[in-house]
């Protein structure tokens, strides 16, 4: 099937990439609609993407090493143990992971976005209607354009899900993820060589009972790195955030009880490196994110599909949600290929995407009580009952689920790493 005309509401990732996919499946027009009026290469902090997922979405054709990216090699456990700067070292766990700053790693899609495609920005979506024969999409402004098919990539707010499922509704999970990253030369302040205390190749997870913080290095996209952390607790009960409804909380506006939150989770919980890590963020580099989970019954209705945050929110435990997002779009050029109709674009899509979501929001799930609303006591964990707790946990499918259907590892082609440098 080739011809027609995709809208994708969205532009984020999982945005691009969807409109990447329905150019190379064969749609002749492809418009992105973006909320943001900005540049969005400014937004975001640090994401994970598994080696073995990498092969996948490398092969496919939608990362490459051209994005800046930083490996990984191990994941360090640790926890506060009186003054001991880093604490007591719990255990280790391999950590094949690459990272990626989300400004630089969304600058590369929408560079490979083909310049047929129409990217415009400052269009927030007010409705999608469909019909049996397209779908409508109206505007902020007051504007109609139709298309044959409409790609919801448009976040867990999503206009699209609400037009598909309108009662589907995220749930809270009654924690919250304070998030930051900041140049990596802030280090210095921690110590004089901070590849001693924390190499370049791990990731830390500093453990306390009822939360934990995971750090790890990112690149700026410069050459540089920068540090990257997000803090998992509990708020306090005088927060009063009001979270019925999905939120997030920009730089610069979290309330006088969440700073002191903060100020006694990095001061009192953790280990004094890793909290004076975290304590290193500026106010306005400092944000939270709420945790929320859902997966729509369905990735598809009708002409409309559902891509990204827009179909599933797994708690971000699940190391896997940039991935989920990449995956998607290798699924929907898939369908497009393959299709002869545009009724069987949805249901190829539905069938390859609909159960990987609900698996990953369940490990999200199961991560988030394991390790924050019913963690253990960490004073009295080691190797061995830290191995237990992670194949409890069913954290097999960490960092997502392979792609159906992949031709296994790719070669790994030469191309920009980024190395460390104090």
């Amino acid at each position: 099937m080739h011809g027609g005309t995709v809208a994708v509401v969205g532009g984020s990732i999982a945005g691009c990439a969807a409109a990447l996919a329905a150019h190379r499946g064969g749609a002749a027009e492809v418009t992105v609609y973006e909320r943001a009026a900005g540049h969005l290469a400014d937004r975001g902090a640090g994401l994970a993407v598994h080696n073995d997922r990498y092969a996948e979405l490398a092969s496919a054709g939608y990362l490459d090493t051209g994005m800046p990216w930083l490996q990984l090699c191990r994941r360090r456990w640790y926890t506060r143990d009186g003054e001991l700067p880093l604490g007591r070292p719990v255990g280790e766990l391999p950590f094949p992971f690459r990272t990626y700053n989300w400004g630089p790693l969304w600058r590369e899609l929408r560079a490979r976005m083909p310049e047929t495609a129409v990217f415009r920005g400052d269009s927030p979506v007010r409705t999608v209607e469909t019909s049996p024969d397209g779908a409508a999409v109206r505007l902020e402004d007051g504007s109609t354009h139709q298309a044959d098919l409409v790609v919801g990539a448009d976040g867990y707010r999503s206009v699209v899900r609400g037009a598909a499922f309108p009662d589907v509704r995220p749930a809270y999970a009654g924690y919250l993820a304070w998030r930051g990253a900041f140049p990596a030369e802030r280090l210095a302040a921690l110590g004089p060589d901070p590849d001693d205390a924390w190499p370049v190749e791990d990731c830390v997870f500093a453990v306390f009972t009822g939360g934990h913080a995971v750090i790890y290095r990112i690149p700026d996209g410069t050459g540089g790195h920068r540090a990257n952390w997000v803090l998992y607790a509990v708020p306090p009960p005088n927060a009063a955030l009001g979270l019925d409804t999905p939120t997030s909380l920009p730089p610069g506006t979290l309330s006088e009880a969440l700073h002191a939150c903060f100020t006694q989770v990095t001061g009192e919980l953790l280990p004094p490196y890793w909290g004076g890590l975290l304590q290193l963020t500026r106010p306005e580099e400092l944000f939270i994110q709420p945790l929320y989970d859902f997966t729509a019954p369905h990735y598809a209705a009708g002409r409309l599909l559902l891509a990204g945050d827009a179909a599933t929110v797994a708690r971000p435990h699940t190391g896997g949600g940039a991935v989920k997002a990449l995956q998607d779009a290798t699924a929907l050029e898939a369908a497009f290929t393959a299709a002869d109709t545009w009724s069987e674009v949805p249901a190829a899509y539905e069938a390859a995407r609909g159960p990987v979501g609900v698996s990953m929001m369940e490990l999200g799930r199961r991560l988030g009580e394991a390790l924050v609303l019913r963690s253990p006591d960490w004073r009295t964990v080691g190797q061995a009952q830290l191995d237990a707790l992670w194949a409890g946990a069913g954290a097999s499918a960490f960092g997502g689920r392979g792609l159906s259907g992949a031709s296994g590892p790719a070669p790994r082609a030469a191309g920009r790493r980024t190395r460390y440098r104090t």
